[in-house]
């Protein structure tokens, strides 16, 4: 079963503020999570109600799963430095 990649507004400002050769390597890690949404690697955040994170270089993608209908919702894209914040 595949599941279906949502970005929310405030993700998908964030993703198309970056250089093409990011947003690339950006895309091709989301694409992924739809056919495996809790890859190796993934950490959920502590403190936050199903949130999950995954690591593509210094960026992180933080994003929640609805498996009853099949969704990766990305809520949030940025530098490991800031997007915790």
């Amino acid at each position: 079963m595949a599941y279906s990649i949502l970005l929310a507004p405030p993700a998908e400002r964030q993703l198309l503020s970056f250089t093409p050769a990011i947003q690339k390597r950006l895309v091709k890690r989301m694409k992924a999570l739809g056919h495996d949404p809790r890859p190796p690697g993934v950490k959920k955040l502590t403190g936050e109600d199903d949130l999950y994170r995954i690591r593509e270089g210094d960026y992180r993608v933080i994003y929640t799963i609805q498996d009853k209908e099949l969704i990766v919702l990305v809520v949030k894209i940025g530098n490991r430095k800031e997007v915790y914040r």
